[in-house]
């Protein structure tokens, strides 16, 4: 019977985020702030057993969500948290009367840290890491403390890198000495990396893996960070209950149906525009057979219109104007 309660709960919040924006004119704030007088209105009304908005709920919601923001504390700094404790006991009355200042306040600051952060990896793959050096590493992030300044998060993030780096560095030193091996047993003179290769090969592979990771995170909107608060919020109530954005909704309706839109390959956002990185077997671009694994798109035409190009363009955005293969243009 609970279950299929939350099934209904579920239901009514789909349809609660499928119909509430129509109005385009709507600014972030008034859209964010309706949305979440309606979830919370649905959440108490609907809910078998609603829980009480109050200081407990509100502290829940507090380090839930900068947990869920920044889990391994290499964003926020000390002072950051410090601010946003000003609300931390105020959430529950924030939600009853429609406030969404924290959600601001946390998401401004989000952005820049997250902005701090792209440069300090940067600084810090810059330079060689030095695998002789016996170092150790905290990975209870829940019981580490947030830095207090610049300088001790980028100690931080050097020793993450450094530590996600040595796997690399292993493996390709691994490999170079079988290469050696090899060309001692054959009698051949096989390339193999030095010590010095593997490791700056190493840093470049690891900032390639960032520079993916940033490029996602660039492409998120506004509108999808205040998504994770309001799931933030509703599983306080529930977590097996959850708010899907209309366009989400439309996603998991199609993986669950298996009804799939569009050309049935699975894209990847690239600087020169999107990449294919699999195709969908029975798909259109399966059929068709004139695409494959590894072309690049990078204007999207439909229906004889003039093509649009995508360089640049959010890989959700661009994925909704693909429908036909046959009026793709690539590389």
């Amino acid at each position: 019977m609970k279950r299929n309660l939350a099934y209904v709960l579920t239901v009514m919040l789909v349809a609660v985020a499928s119909c509430s924006f129509t109005n385009k004119s709507f600014d972030n704030d008034d859209k964010d702030k309706l949305l979440l007088d309606l979830i919370t209105y649905v959440l108490e009304k609907g809910h078998y057993e609603p829980k009480d908005i109050n200081d407990d709920f509100s502290v829940s919601v507090f380090e839930d969500f900068i947990d869920v923001l920044d889990p391994t504390k290499r964003y926020f700094l000390a002072s950051d948290i410090a601010d946003f404790e000003q609300y931390k006991f105020q959430i529950d009355d924030q939600i009853k009367n429609t406030d969404i200042s924290f959600f601001n306040l946390v998401y401004e600051r989000l952005i820049q840290r997250m902005g701090d952060a792209k440069n300090i990896y940067k600084e810090v793959l810059e330079k060689p890491f030095d695998y002789t050096e016996n170092e150790s590493i905290s990975i209870k992030y829940d019981e580490e403390p947030f830095a207090s300044d610049r300088d001790e998060l980028k100690e931080r993030w050097r020793k993450q890198l450094k530590y996600a780096t040595l796997g690399t560095y292993d493996s390709k030193i691994s490999h170079a000495e079988k290469s050696i091996e090899e060309a001692v047993a054959d009698d051949h003179d096989h390339s193999a990396h030095t010590p010095e290769e593997a490791e700056i090969e190493s840093r470049k592979s690891t900032e390639a893996t960032l520079d993916e990771f940033f490029d996602f995170v660039d492409d998120l909107e506004r509108k999808d960070w205040f998504v994770q608060y309001i799931n933030t919020i509703v599983d306080e109530f529930d977590p097996h209950t959850y708010y899907f954005a209309p366009d989400d909704k439309e996603k998991f309706d199609m993986n669950m149906s298996g009804k799939f839109e569009g050309i049935g390959a699975r894209l990847q956002k690239k600087p020169e525009g999107a990449k294919i990185v699999e195709i969908i077997s029975g798909g259109p671009v399966w059929r068709d057979q004139r695409l494959e694994v590894g072309d690049e798109i990078i204007k999207v035409g439909q229906n004889g219109e003039e093509p649009i190009n995508i360089v640049g363009m959010r890989l959700d955005d661009a994925i909704k104007l693909i429908k036909d293969p046959k009026e793709l243009s690539l590389i």
